[in-house]
């Protein structure tokens, strides 16, 4: 008999940043290990990664991270977990060239080296546990889900999946391989939920590439199409009704070459011949003869059109008659930026459409999908993982509604820890699993204490106070000099800087005088007296930085 602990480090009670642990026995496997890109208020924040603390603590029981897919919330943060364990790394083949690229681009874990390439047939015994893999339908090439064969039975993780009876082989759901797993007994299914709650019908991809085809064909002018680089099946969409429609196809976008120059490499992206130009070859064309492909990560593409549609883009502006097609849907962080965007795009004189309009468009599950893979799996026990709260709520009504107890169904938080033992699944702790925020090369090194500065700052600006002193002399050397950045016009606010700064004199004074003189006590009395005033006078909290100089004499040198 064996003891099976399931543990979330993230990717619940949030979107992305997908990672979770099974411990069977003394090994330790995790199955993902992603990034998510931050919320607007995480200011200056580049992206979010899980916490490593519990598996670097535990290193040498790590016997791999496996990998359901190429995409960011699955494989983003896998630098910085492999330059702090040396560790095996499984996936499909495009999988682990994609997550290839993300370990170069960090100077911490250029070198690692430690990939293994598996596809669905594979299976690899570690003695405690068979980890075998099982194709699923997803937007990108070579998605599958991971099943852990233990003792007490499998413990099964989809990744990100969808049902689509019309998808291409290449996308294809193996179903055989599901019922096969299902019939062997599973312990445990960790299911995705980002659609749990939406009850509105996914079109399939055979709907979708149609009114993309329908789209560009039927337009007369210039098209530019806005998606994310990688959603490969989305591009191969376009590229397809491109050819068919004659248009010649620019490419753009940041994540774009390495990314769709990978898949082409590994036969996972057909591009038509001689569909593709250069931006100098443009003006050979009429306009519509050409279709401009803008791609990039999450924002990247619609923040590109936004360049276009103020004139700022280096290449490319939106002109009268041009088509902008936004092929990716939205998340409901970017639906504000999106609609000023569309805003801009009609102001330059372009015309907008997005693909959402006509049909429900998602790479995910929605809940009939989802009450199919609980059925295919005939699971003991249910954790809904990768969503928000009430996305993981929803899915565990679906699951009761298929006739499982709530008492074998967990909504877990990061870093709950669930063990199996006896035939009993219960909660039995936790360990650390709070973000970490990566800021620029700084891993970790921003906290909520800084983030609230930078918050404050953005909100109510800064007031610096400046005073040059003579301890010895007990005076001051210089008045109080006051700059203020993003807090109150200066020359329309003349009497409250000078106000302030005779309250600074004063304090100043005081503590010269003083016969237990403080640094310390005499800036932290500047900075609580001026923002009580300075609150009581605008009712705005800027950052009160009080800088404190010491004047000294030099010695005069004897000749």
């Amino acid at each position: 008999m064996s003891t099976v602990k399931i543990i979330p480090f993230s990717g619940v009670r949030e979107n992305g940043k997908n990672m979770y642990v099974v411990e069977v026995d003394e090994d330790i496997f995790v199955l993902d290990c992603g990034l998510k890109y931050p919320e607007n208020e995480l200011l200056g924040i580049d992206v979010v990664i899980p916490d490593f603390t519990y598996l670097v603590d535990n290193a040498d029981r790590v016997a791999g991270v496996f990998l359901t897919h190429g995409h960011a919330d699955a494989i983003g943060a896998l630098p910085y977990l492999v330059s702090q364990i040396n560790v095996p790394v499984f996936g499909t083949a495009l999988t682990i060239e994609l997550a290839k690229l993300s370990v170069k681009d960090n100077d911490e874990s250029k070198n690692f080296k430690d990939f293994h390439v598996i596809d669905e047939h594979a299976e690899i015994d570690f003695g405690k546990a068979v980890i075998s893999f099982f194709r699923t339908t997803h937007t990108i090439p070579d998605s599958v889900g991971i099943s852990l064969k233990t003792d007490e039975g499998h413990v099964v993780y989809t990744g990100d999946f969808k049902f689509d009876p019309t998808a291409i082989p290449m996308y294809a759901t193996n179903y055989k391989r599901l019922a096969e797993i299902g019939g062997e007994g599973v312990l445990a299914l960790l299911s995705s939920s980002s659609n749990a709650e939406n009850p509105l019908q996914v079109a399939s991809e055979l709907e979708i590439a149609g009114e993309v085809f329908d789209t560009i064909n039927d337009w007369d002018g210039r098209i530019i199409v806005a998606s994310v680089a990688s959603n490969l099946q989305r591009v191969q969409q376009v590229l397809n009704a491109a050819e068919k429609s004659g248009r010649k196809v620019v490419l753009t976008g940041q994540d774009f070459e390495r990314v769709i120059r990978t898949a082409m490499q590994l036969g996972k992206l057909e591009v038509p011949e001689d569909i593709i130009i250069t931006l100098k070859e443009m003006k050979k064309y009429q306009p519509d003869e050409l279709l401009i492909l803008e791609t990039g990560r999450m924002g990247e593409p619609i923040k590109s059109l936004q360049k276009m549609a103020n004139g700022s883009h280096r290449n490319l502006h939106i002109t009268k008659g041009d088509l902008v097609y936004i092929v990716t849907t939205p998340t409901i962080a970017m639906e504000t930026t999106v609609a000023k965007t569309e805003d801009m795009i009609y102001r330059a004189g372009g015309i907008v459409k997005s693909i959402s309009e006509n049909l429900r468009v998602s790479g995910h599950a929605n809940p009939r999908d989802l009450q199919l893979m609980i059925e295919f799996m005939s699971p003991k026990f249910f954790i809904p993982v990768q969503g928000e709260y009430r996305q993981l709520a929803a899915h565990a009504d679906l699951a009761h509604e298929l006739g499982m107890g709530y008492k074998n169904i967990f909504i877990t938080g990061r870093g709950d820890v669930l063990e199996y033992k006896n035939n009993h699944m219960s909660a039995s702790g936790s360990v650390p699993a709070d973000n970490v925020m990566i800021d620029g090369i700084g891993v970790g090194d921003i906290g909520n204490i800084v983030l609230r500065d930078r918050k404050v700052l953005s909100e109510d600006g800064i007031f610096v106070v400046v005073v040059t002193i003579d301890r010895k002399g007990k005076r001051i050397v210089s008045a109080p000099q006051i700059t203020s950045r993003g807090f109150v016009y200066v020359k329309a606010s003349r009497d409250l800087l000078k106000e302030s700064g005779e309250m600074t004199s004063e304090i100043v004074e005081k503590h010269l005088h003083s016969d237990d003189f403080e640094w310390s006590k005499l800036k932290t009395e500047i900075r609580d007296t001026l923002s009580r005033y300075l609150f009581d006078q605008t009712k705005r909290r800027p950052v009160v930085l009080p800088v404190i100089m010491e004047a000294t004499q030099r010695r005069k040198r004897k000749k």
